[in-house]
């Protein structure tokens, strides 16, 4: 059975979201940062205004908020004024409301929806040079960083023992996470960026003893999902990026049982260090 060049086209950009967002969504389930992840998406609503607005394009607008709205989230935590989530909810509805009002702006026609729950089927081959592109270079970095992120998830002040800059790691990860929203928002929309990222991951959780295996198993649920997805999505004409949500989704339910059954966690390794318990 043949498939039509857009489907095709639609595959593509699914696997090379998640083949990023399944190693990224790992260390956003160990690190609790799941409300940041939601809270950059929200974001990234100023960034595809910024980007209509000036021209420049809607991913390079995107990263470009986006990574201020870290850079200024990260200062004001320095100065301790506020809780993180506080500060969170702040930025992220800001940023929201002032992206909306930009808009309105606009002398031009938008599909606010396609921006707010992605529309995968109607990807070009432009957008595809962006996923990869981008998607190629963060996972390089992640995987060249993947030692520290990992040893810095586990114990903060053990990994500056060990000579991590966390500070400078921690920074990187942030960046690394604008780019991954700034090439999902086509894929599943601004609204679901953060449950593909999350969702994968703690299905992979439940079946993996290691970090590297979580990371491998949550890219490939993360695959399915998107397969399941836009076939569940051609087949029953319901939107595209809720169903390669729903997808995943219902393959967590399938596996689910596992966690109940199997109550003892797992032991990692990392590096020539001791063994520590299980990241959670």
């Amino acid at each position: 059975m043949l498939l039509d060049p857009f489907i095709l086209r639609a595959l593509a950009a699914g696997i090379g979201v998640v083949l990023v967002a399944g190693v990224m969504g790992c260390f956003v389930v160990w690190r609790r940062m799941a409300y940041f992840g939601d809270s950059l998406a929200h974001s990234a609503l100023l960034g595809i205004a910024l980007g209509l607005l000036t021209g420049m394009g809607v991913t390079p607008g995107t990263i470009i908020v986006c990574s201020v709205f870290a850079g200024i989230l990260v200062w004001l935590q320095q100065k301790r004024v506020l809780a993180t989530d506080t500060l969170l909810g702040i930025l992220a509805h800001a940023a929201l409301s002032i992206g909306m009002v930009a808009i309105s702006f606009l002398h031009q026609g938008i599909n606010l929806h396609a921006y707010l729950f992605g529309d995968i089927l109607t990807v070009t081959p432009q957008e595809l040079y962006w996923v990869y592109g981008g998607g190629i270079a963060t996972l390089a970095l992640l995987l060249f960083n993947w030692q520290s992120l990992v040893l810095m998830t586990i114990h903060e002040d053990l990994a500056r023992a060990e000579g991590v800059r966390t500070f400078r790691t921690h920074l990187l990860f942030m960046f690394l996470m604008t780019i991954m929203v700034a090439i999902s928002i086509r894929i599943v929309g601004i609204l679901l960026i953060t449950s593909m990222l999350i969702i994968p991951a703690a299905t992979a959780r439940q079946l993996s003893r290691s970090p590297e295996v979580m990371a491998v198993v949550a890219v490939l649920m993360g695959m399915a999902a998107v397969i399941c997805g836009i076939l569940g999505s051609l087949r029953f004409d319901t939107p595209s990026g809720p169903s390669i949500v729903s997808a995943s989704a219902l393959i967590f339910a399938v596996f689910f049982p596992v966690a109940l059954i199997a109550q003892k966690r797992g032991v990692y390794r990392v590096g020539n260090q001791k063994k520590y318990e299980g990241i959670k």
